[in-house]
């Protein structure tokens, strides 16, 4: 009787060891799993000149929201220049995931490449375009035009 159960407490104990292997398998797993969705993301944002302080400030806080909320950690990279210069940069090859561009044109002619959707401008309100500028002229008091 003693080696019956001898027996049975070494079943028992081979159990609760491959049990033990699969839980920690799981979690094994599932830490593995964590991570590869908690892995940090970068995004290129492709811009023109002037807007580099404005797209500085914006990503800075996307980024604190986004996470925030999903808690993964984002990192925003700028690429500054001409409008004209940044469209044909993107059309060449650089690996943009946003172009913010001055020109419609400039957007458009990324598009007509395919590396933007047909009907870009009429997803978003007011064709698209985020923000508008006004331009002012000072000129010198008595000056005719």
């Amino acid at each position: 009787m003693s080696a019956h159960r001898y027996q049975g407490n070494r079943s028992r104990s081979a159990v609760r060891a491959k049990a033990l292997g699969r839980v920690v398998g799981i979690v094994v797993g599932l830490g593995l799993a964590a991570q590869a969705y908690a892995a940090p993301v970068e995004l290129l944002n492709v811009s023109y000149d002037p807007t580099r302080e404005l797209w500085r400030d914006l990503n800075r806080r996307f980024v604190a929201t986004y996470e925030a909320e999903t808690g993964q950690h984002v990192t925003i990279r700028q690429s500054h220049g001409g409008s004209g210069t940044q469209a044909r940069a993107v059309i060449d090859g650089l690996e943009a995931d946003v172009v913010t561009l001055a020109l419609f044109g400039d957007t458009d002619a990324i598009r007509k490449t395919g590396l933007i959707n047909l009907g870009w401008a009429a997803r978003l309100p007011n064709r698209s375009v985020p923000y508008t500028s006004t331009v002012v002229f000072v000129v010198r008091r008595g000056n005719p035009r």
